[in-house]
């Protein structure tokens, strides 16, 4: 999504012809193409030992599965939910690439995006569930959570994508995301106590595979970019060298 809102916004160019538009393509097929084979296929079970540790143990019925209120008959929504969070979050990359340019702090940037997502969700919250016992948050695995989106997703990621998007450009930023899908993959092994597959491999080293591609296509491109800079800086300095000649008696 990031990648074709950037061509879209002139932020990126295809530029099949050239080798370094092509990794950036392929890598980015392969990133997608392994996310959804992460997330579907699971195929043969690999069994390597166990972590021995389940955060969700108390959650955990008797069979040692998640209990599980989902209803169903909402999947559509929730797919239409999570493409309109892919997107929304992809608008958010393309809209940081002017932001930077109008408004070069990420870190006061991002306290206001971090304040009106507070207010929002409180009244998000306050909508959605009155009861004010499901509020309070105790020595838990609920106040880590609340803990760690404070502390590391606002107080942290968000500025250090900022950054990473006024360095190298949204598609540097966003072709990472994919490899969240893998360290999710190793950290509820680690600590959710959940079964790793064959598809899990596979998908994993697509993505692997996949962010090489286009990290090495963009600093081809960045390459290309800084020797024309360099080219034009001397082609310049020559050109007023020698009207300065010229002008000498």
């Amino acid at each position: 999504m990031t990648f074709v809102m950037a061509i879209s916004f002139g932020f990126e160019k295809l530029n099949l012809g050239a080798a370094d538009g092509k990794a950036k393509v392929i890598g980015t097929i392969l990133g997608v193409g392994g996310a959804m084979i992460l997330t579907f296929v699971k195929g043969i079970e690999i069994n390597i030992g166990s972590a021995k540790i389940n955060l969700m143990h108390p959650h955990q019925n008797q069979n040692g599965n998640v209990a599980s209120h989902v209803d169903f008959s909402n999947k559509l929504l929730g797919v239409l939910c999570a493409i309109g969070s892919c997107c929304s979050f992809s608008l958010w990359y393309i809209v940081q690439v002017k932001m930077n340019e109008e408004y070069p702090s990420p870190h006061s940037s991002s306290a206001l995006m971090s304040t009106m997502g507070a207010i929002q969700s409180f009244v998000f919250a306050l909508c959605i569930d009155r009861d004010w016992a499901k509020w309070k948050l105790g020595y838990n695995v609920r106040l880590l959570t609340v803990a760690y989106a404070g502390i590391v997703n606002s107080g942290i990621t968000v500025i250090v994508i900022a950054w990473c998007i006024k360095m190298r450009g949204p598609l540097f930023a966003s072709i990472f995301v994919p490899l969240q899908l893998l360290l999710v993959a190793i950290a509820a092994y680690l600590m959710l106590n959940e079964k790793l597959y064959l598809g899990s491999v596979l998908g994993a080293a697509l993505i692997v595979c996949g962010l090489y591609s286009v990290l090495w296509g963009k600093g081809k491109e960045i390459e290309k970019k800084s020797d024309e800079t360099v080219e034009v800086a001397v082609m310049s300095t020559t050109v007023n060298g020698d009207k300065h000649c010229s002008e000498l008696p």
